[in-house]
């Protein structure tokens, strides 16, 4: 997990790139899968993820998070 090109709040397209990954190859920008607004960032920048791991959540504005 490199960085966030988006932060909490701010609104999300559907294939905008919303943060840059790193892997032992290659670095990319991985899109967004949804529309709506940026709700929480679950993963922290300059951190290890694991495949798979959640990284974030999207939603409408005002929508509750789900507790983890």
């Amino acid at each position: 997990m490199v960085k966030w090109l988006k932060r909490k709040g701010q609104k999300v397209s559907q294939g905008e790139p919303l943060v840059e990954l790193q892997t032992d190859k290659v670095n990319y920008e991985l899109e967004s899968t949804a529309n709506g607004v940026l709700l929480e960032i679950v993963a922290k920048e300059d951190s290890e993820v694991p495949v798979g791991e959640l990284l974030c959540y999207i939603g409408q504005p005002g929508e509750a998070v789900p507790k983890t």
